[in-house]
């Protein structure tokens, strides 16, 4: 009998629960990811404009549709007292090694010149 070559392309993949699963074919192709704290602070944004136009009442309501508290609601839109130039950065991904605790400690400085990271 002739042996039988045959190639099979798999990877370890994250399932449910993030149990790791073995997959068929290659992987996906990692992508370039949005920093945590640009997402927030896009989400901070959000959820200020939602405000103003009157389609939520307040953070607590955010909270409630959101599934979390109303202390991590505050915690995302006190991203929006960081001086416009940061936020800015921060949106732009400039600012990526910055963690989002170290941010939450800038946030109660009012003068902006006085936010530096």
């Amino acid at each position: 009998m002739n042996a039988v070559e045959r190639e099979v392309r798999f990877h370890v993949g994250r399932g449910a629960k993030s149990e790791r699963q073995l997959r068929k074919g290659d992987a996906k192709p990692v992508q370039d990811k949005v920093p945590r704290v640009a997402r927030l602070m896009a989400l901070a944004i959000h959820f200020d404009r939602l405000i103003r136009e009157g389609k939520v009442k307040d953070y607590a309501e955010i909270a409630r549709l959101g599934g979390v508290t109303r202390a991590r609601v505050t915690q995302v839109m006190n991203l929006l007292s960081l001086a416009p130039g940061l936020q800015e950065r921060l949106l732009s991904g400039v600012v990526v090694s910055e963690s989002e605790r170290t941010l939450r400690r800038v946030t109660p400085h009012i003068n902006w010149s006085s936010q530096r990271l």
